[in-house]
């Protein structure tokens, strides 16, 4: 019996070009998921030179951000990292819901490969 043929992704970031779109909000949180994303893009091959940081107020700003990088032929895939925490009312859950959406849209119209690492936490803990 034979296998199927098997498509999947290499862990080498050597020779592309990454956009990291950051919220600001809750930079306590944000900063330490950019460290780690700078340091494993690197840690796999990625050229420090081969990243920009774009800074955005919160979640909610994100795909706007994401879609003007994935547009413009600058990069070849785009990282989108923040954090949402639920309070006492209803704006965590806009906010959320939009961000996620505005991301998967930007990746599925401009064919850029768009991760959502946008934390959407109950609590700070």
């Amino acid at each position: 019996m034979s296998t199927p043929r098997t498509i999947e992704g290499q862990l080498n970031a050597a020779g592309h070009r990454y956009a990291l779109v950051v919220a600001r909000f809750n930079s306590f949180i944000v900063e330490q998921l950019v460290s780690g994303a700078i340091d494993a893009l690197v840690r796999h091959g990625c050229n420090i030179d081969d990243i920009v940081v774009c800074r955005v107020p919160g979640g909610f700003e994100m795909p706007l951000a994401a879609q003007h990088l994935a547009r413009s032929g600058d990069v070849d895939a785009v990282i989108a990292l923040g954090a949402v925490i639920r309070g006492a009312t209803p704006h965590f859950d806009f906010v959320a819901s939009e961000a996620t959406k505005g991301l998967a849209s930007v990746s599925t119209e401009t064919g850029v490969p768009v991760t959502n690492g946008l934390l959407t936490c109950d609590t700070i803990e």
